[in-house]
């Protein structure tokens, strides 16, 4: 009489099942490591970003309204003297301009004063561009409430890298931008 024996093998396939759970569920373990440490980076670089622009939105706001810099009375379109929070930049607000600024001049029936600049904070580790928009006279702007009018505008758009890593940044490399806006 011969034996059978109708389990042989079963514990391999109950191992190699038990296996392949375990395995799956590290693997779903890691995955989720991984973009729990990708969120707390870009957190980080969202911080940055935003203290960049909000360094630049308050350096810009403290030349024009304690120091004057950019004052639409000085102004003309024939003599307008270059508005640059440069000065103000490395002693009041802890950033170097980066570059020349760029200042515009619009006469008309309300008269325009735009100065765009790039700051550089944190000893080069995180840049801001700033642009400032100054009228002759106050000017209705949506979405404010309505009758509102306002004379400046302020816009500020910090990076997350350096502002010599902007250019490669956006050709395909990681860069987070966070911007804040200013009217008054």
């Amino acid at each position: 009489m011969a034996i059978t024996n109708k389990k042989r093998g079963i514990a391999l396939l109950v191992t190699l099942i038990f296996m392949s759970v375990m395995l799956a569920f590290g693997l779903t373990l890691a995955s989720l490591a991984y973009k729990q440490a990708v969120l707390a980076s870009n957190a980080t670089k969202s911080q940055q970003a935003f203290f960049a622009a909000d360094g630049a939105l308050e350096c810009a706001l403290y030349a024009d309204q304690q120091q004057g810099a950019y004052n639409y009375a000085d102004y003309s379109a024939s003599d307008r003297p270059d508005a640059s929070i440069a000065e103000y930049a490395a002693d009041a607000c802890d950033g170097a301009v980066i570059g020349t600024p760029v200042t515009s001049w619009t006469a008309g029936r309300l008269g325009r004063l735009t100065v765009s600049e790039r700051i550089s904070f944190n000893n080069g580790t995180s840049c801001a561009d700033v642009v400032i928009y100054k009228y002759g006279q106050l000017i209705p702007s949506p979405p404010g409430p309505e009758g509102k009018q306002w004379k400046a505008f302020i816009y500020s758009t910090g990076y997350s890298v350096a502002c010599s890593a902007i250019a490669s940044a956006s050709a395909g490399g990681r860069i987070v931008v966070r911007g804040l806006f200013l009217r008054f």
